[in-house]
């Protein structure tokens, strides 16, 4: 079993920066694809930002991310640590939310998810809420 557990949201005014963490701990994620998901009161839960598992000697992690947050949000790895970041510039009300991570153990190197179901693991959710 893989517990995930988010951090780093808040109220941040438009334009701001968050940076939300997911911590895993039961197993090593390094071989997981991971992802951020986010859902506002009435909607769905809507993919946010994928990446996908490590491989050694340092191949590269493939990223895939939402149109609405391409060029301002960035997900990234730090396995030293068992943890998964998104760094989320040029906030917008918009982009007001509970925040998800997610997990799924996987081989290919190259996978990203971009669906819900495709999630083995989720936490429980951070709130960011950008005011304008």
């Amino acid at each position: 079993q893989v517990q995930l557990v988010e951090s780093g949201g808040g109220l941040v005014q438009a334009g701001g920066s968050l940076r939300l963490s997911c911590a895993a701990s039961g197993r090593t994620v390094s071989s997981y694809a991971m992802g951020w998901f986010r859902q506002a009161p009435g909607n769905e839960r809507e993919f946010v930002a994928g990446i996908s598992r490590s491989g050694s000697g340092g191949i590269r992690h493939y990223a895939d991310y939402a149109d609405s947050v391409k060029g301002r949000f960035t997900i990234s790895r730090d396995n030293a640590r068992n943890m998964v970041n998104l760094q989320m510039n040029s906030l917008k009300p918009e982009d007001t939310a509970v925040y998800y991570c997610a997990a799924r153990e996987h081989h290919t190197l190259s996978a990203v998810f971009t669906q819900p179901a495709m999630y083995t693991y989720w936490g429980q959710g951070t709130q960011v809420t950008v005011s304008s």
